[in-house]
């Protein structure tokens, strides 16, 4: 018997049916919103523990495309490789989820949330989210605490919670948050960028790209208003599934202990060896330092009369070690690698070092390093993708791609495909570096972050160094951006923030951060919080301390921005704009003339039929200034044709008739004389001297005075040649 739970959130109908199908999964349900419906299940083996200290879980959205009334795009009408959007989103829930799985449950887990129908309204991250929590509440696993979604946006200076995909579109802010009815879990944020038109005197005005940046204080107001909206949502979600609620099954949660004694011999005889191990420890993430005491402590009498594992003593100093650091943190404000809490590691910054690519950063920031190379094509070279609710496909225009190989940390591993953490830092700086790009700018721009080395926030080091690579490549960027990883360590009452962590501090803190943003203020954000909760006090201290840091990284970037020198293979791009009304003219019959004028001059040429902008680019300077002029020519031409066709040349010019013409334009075929009694006329190459002529540059020029001859004389258009 099914048991159907019906909420009123937001001003939307939310529906959620349990017990009718998938039964066999440990939980399930069908989350209905408008049109849409989702299938969320949870399925975990309670008869197979994995042997490690981690919870197996594994999350999967998928989005079905007979859900949009279509099928697949491409030659295989079956759904294939996970979108970028489905990956994203399947991380979104495991970040949200994960935290509430207790310690010690090792028992290998899935949730699954299916699209099955789907509604351009409708949210469908934030409905995916929320589905799998029901699942996941209501099943008999040990987990009762209920976890959602919600987006806010910001139009005209108010919040809008889940707002509609068209709400969003003219929204400036983008915040989705993820906690329960006391506890934030995780943040995503990036601002969107618009465009104004601002009053320069009485009759002008001029267009200004704005990124809407947020500043700390704006920032926290905006998640304060997510956490009250995820407070009523839970409160309602908690109340209104008790009745669907599977009974808990009895499962162990296995306590991975050593005897207190073997930690209480490592503290009490090895700290200071564990100490200095530390400090070497912050040069690398791998932990070969800590191992090499661990063989110390186990060739010592008391581990060998006592036939303690190596295991056991290595898993000890572990335990000392993540003692000793959060110590020296809260207690003694002082870092493993000696640096105070707000210090940022050295960088250095080199650009444009690859002379065959566009641009290209080469960021360092004490261990970590990226190499950030920009390419730039035209505006139909971008990557097309399908959405779910649109039935043609998208181009998207602006990409960074982000790797992350093994040689970064040491790893003797091979190079696989993209992940799906290398997938998520590579949005993270997207979403970043986005808004400040200029709405105008139409060329694609792909970013390629190669992490060369590792050892803390190599997604802000892409930010940093990605920023830079769009400025060398040209793109009209309103302002640079920097990216600064923050963390956390509490211990009891005391609390110490963290800027510029490295791999330790991430893996021994309780927080773990990154903010990005120009001098103006944030433009993304990404935090995952491990610990209960978190005082918007508090984020709003570590936010204010995450801006000096940023500030502090964006001096040295400005410093290096100043020294670009643009990359020799950079495309040399050039725009004017023609009349409208004579773009079909340089298309030509079929496409004729436009492909005529690529393949002869080597160029790439962007018409764009309603405004008349020609963006001509290529290798060649000259190829490309000879293929404007050419362009030019053609459209005049039109334009002279159209006001001849309003003349009668035999009213005005007899045949034979000599007259003084001026040169009005040159072409390859000729040139386009200006008549004294009114109108041009054409004095084609071969008429121009009776000696062979090459280059009807070599003899004419443009404004020069010719005596000429009517040739041929009708009543639209009039033939010369050179009265000699």
């Amino acid at each position: 018997m099914s048991t159907v739970c019906e909420f009123e959130l937001n001003n939307k109908q939310e529906i959620y049916e349990f017990g009718k199908v998938a039964k066999q999964a440990n939980g399930s349900v069908l989350a209905k919103l408008g049109n849409a419906v989702v299938l969320a299940t949870v399925v975990s083996e309670f008869d197979n523990p994995v042997e490690e200290d981690f919870t197996p879980l594994t999350v999967q959205y998928i989005e079905k495309t007979y859900a949009a009334a279509k099928l697949p795009g491409g030659f295989i009408k079956r759904e294939g490789k996970p979108s970028d959007f489905e990956t994203l989103t399947s991380r979104v829930i495991d970040r949200s989820l994960r935290p509430l799985f207790p310690k010690g449950y090792v028992y290998p887990t899935t949730i699954t949330v299916m699209v099955l129908s789907a509604d351009k309204d409708v949210d469908l991250q934030t409905l995916a989210l929320n589905a799998a929590n029901a699942a996941l509440y209501t099943s008999n696993l040990p987990i009762k605490k209920s976890v959602c979604g919600v987006r806010v946006g910001k139009i005209d200076g108010e919040y809008i919670i889940n707002p509609s995909e068209e709400q969003l579109e003219g929204s400036s802010l983008d915040l989705y948050v993820a906690g329960s009815k006391d506890e934030l879990l995780m943040i995503e944020m990036k601002t969107i960028s618009s465009s104004e038109l601002v009053e320069v005197d009485i009759e002008a005005f001029t267009k200004i790209h704005n990124a809407n940046e947020m500043n700390e204080d704006s920032l926290v107001e905006a998640i304060s208003v997510a956490q009250e909206a995820l407070k009523e949502a839970n409160e309602t979600y908690e109340k209104g599934f008790a009745e669907a609620s599977k009974k808990m099954a009895n499962v162990e949660l296995v306590q991975f202990t050593i005897e207190e004694s073997v930690i209480n011999y490592v503290r009490d005889n090895f700290s200071e060896e564990i100490k200095n191990a530390i400090k070497k420890l912050a040069k690398s993430e791998r932990a070969t330092e800590l191992k090499d005491v661990a063989k110390v402590i186990a060739a010592n009498d008391y581990c060998s009369s006592n036939e303690i594992e190596f295991s056991t003593i290595y898993e000890a100093v572990s335990i000392v070690k993540r003692e000793l650091v959060r110590a020296m943190i809260v207690n003694e404000k002082v870092r493993a690698d000696g640096r105070g809490l707000k210090d940022v590691r050295p960088i250095s910054i080199e650009t444009n070092i690859l002379p065959s690519t566009h641009s290209s950063c080469l960021f360092t920031r004490g261990e970590t390093q990226a190499l950030v190379i920009g390419t730039i094509a035209g505006p139909k070279d971008g990557q097309m993708y399908e959405t779910l609710t649109e039935k043609s496909t998208s181009v998207e225009n602006f990409m960074v791609h982000y790797n992350f190989p093994g040689f970064s940390v040491g790893e003797a591993k091979p190079m696989f495909g993209v992940g799906r953490r290398e997938l998520g830092h590579g949005n993270l700086a997207k979403k970043a570096l986005e808004a400040t790009i200029d709405d105008d700018y139409t060329e694609t721009v792909r970013l390629v972050s190669e992490i060369l080395e590792s050892n803390g926030s190599s997604s802000m080091a892409t930010v940093c160094g990605g920023s830079l690579a769009l400025k060398a490549a040209g793109v009209p960027v309103s302002n640079l951006v920097a990216g600064v990883a923050m963390g956390m360590v509490v211990e009891g009452d005391n609390y110490s923030v963290l800027t510029d962590i490295m791999g330790l501090e991430d893996h021994d803190g309780d927080m773990d951060f990154k903010v990005a943003g120009t001098k103006n203020g944030i433009t993304a954000l990404q935090m995952d919080i491990k610990l209960g909760g978190i005082e918007l006090s508090v984020l709003k201290e570590a936010l204010l301390q995450a801006k000096e840091g940023r500030d502090h990284i964006l001096g040295l970037m400005e410093e290096a921005a100043s020294e670009i020198v643009p990359s020799e293979a950079l495309p040399l791009v050039e725009q004017f704009a023609i009349d409208p009304g004579k773009v079909m003219v340089v298309i030509g019959k079929a496409g004729a003339t436009i492909k005529e004028i690529i393949e002869k001059f080597s160029v790439s040429i962007d018409l764009d039929r309603n405004s008349g902008n020609v963006k001509v680019s290529g290798e060649n300077k000259q190829n490309v200034l000879d293929a404007c002029e050419h362009i030019k020519t053609i459209s005049n031409n039109a334009t002279s044709r159209k006001e001849s066709k309003e003349i009668n040349f035999e009213k005005l010019y007899e045949l034979e008739e000599e007259l003084t013409g001026k040169v009005e334009r040159i072409v390859d075929f000729g040139a386009f004389i200006s008549l004294p009694k009114g109108g041009e006329g054409l004095l084609h190459i071969s008429k121009i001297s009776k000696q062979r002529v090459n280059n009807v540059a070599d003899v004419l020029s443009v404004g020069q005075e010719i005596q000429i001859k009517v040739l041929k004389v009708k009543k639209d258009r009039i033939e010369l040649s050179a009265a000699n």
